[in-house]
C-alpha cells in the first residue's frame, strides 16, 4: 500500500481551498490527505519533518518523508492527479528561481485577487476522511 501524500495549504484562501476542491476531484487514486497550515495537525508535521517554512504563504507537499513547497509542490501534486493538469508536470524543468517568482507573485497577492475566509475551511461530511485532525 502506498503511503498518503500530504498536502498542507492555507485554509483561509479562497484561491488555496478551490485548488484542494480541484486535487480531490482529481484524486482518483486517494493519494492524497489535507490539513490547512493554520492548523496543529500542519504544525506537528513540519516540526517532525524539521522544516523551517512556518509563513501561510505556500502550499506544501509532504511525500515520501520529503517536503516540497511552492512550485516544486504544486506541479508533484500534477503529476498524480487525472486529466489534462497532467501536462503541467513537465514545467519542472523550468529553474526552480523562475518557477517559484511566479508563484510567489500570485501567493502574495492572492487575497487581493481571490478573497479570503474569516475562518479555515470546514471539511463537508463526505470530504472528512481525506482530512488530516
Amino acid at each position: 500500500m502506498q503511503s498518503k501524500k500530504i498536502i498542507l495549504f492555507d485554509g483561509v484562501c479562497n484561491f488555496c481551498n478551490f485548488w484542494v476542491n480541484f486535487v480531490m476531484a482529481r484524486d482518483k487514486r486517494d493519494l492524497f490527505r489535507f490539513a490547512p497550515l493554520q492548523s496543529n495537525v500542519a504544525k506537528e508535521k513540519l516540526t517532525k519533518y524539521k522544516s523551517e517554512y512556518t509563513k501561510l504563504e505556500s502550499v506544501i507537499l509532504i511525500s515520501d518523508d520529503k517536503v516540497y513547497m511552492k512550485s516544486t509542490a504544486a506541479l508533484l501534486i500534477s503529476k498524480e492527479l487525472s486529466g489534462p493538469v497532467k501536462v503541467l508536470f513537465p514545467l519542472i524543468v523550468i529553474p526552480k528561481f523562475l518557477r517559484d517568482f511566479i508563484y510567489d507573485l500570485i501567493a502574495k497577492n492572492r487575497y487581493k485577487i481571490f478573497g479570503k475566509k474569516d475562518s479555515c475551511r470546514i471539511p463537508k461530511e463526505e470530504e472528512k476522511s481525506k482530512f488530516l485532525v
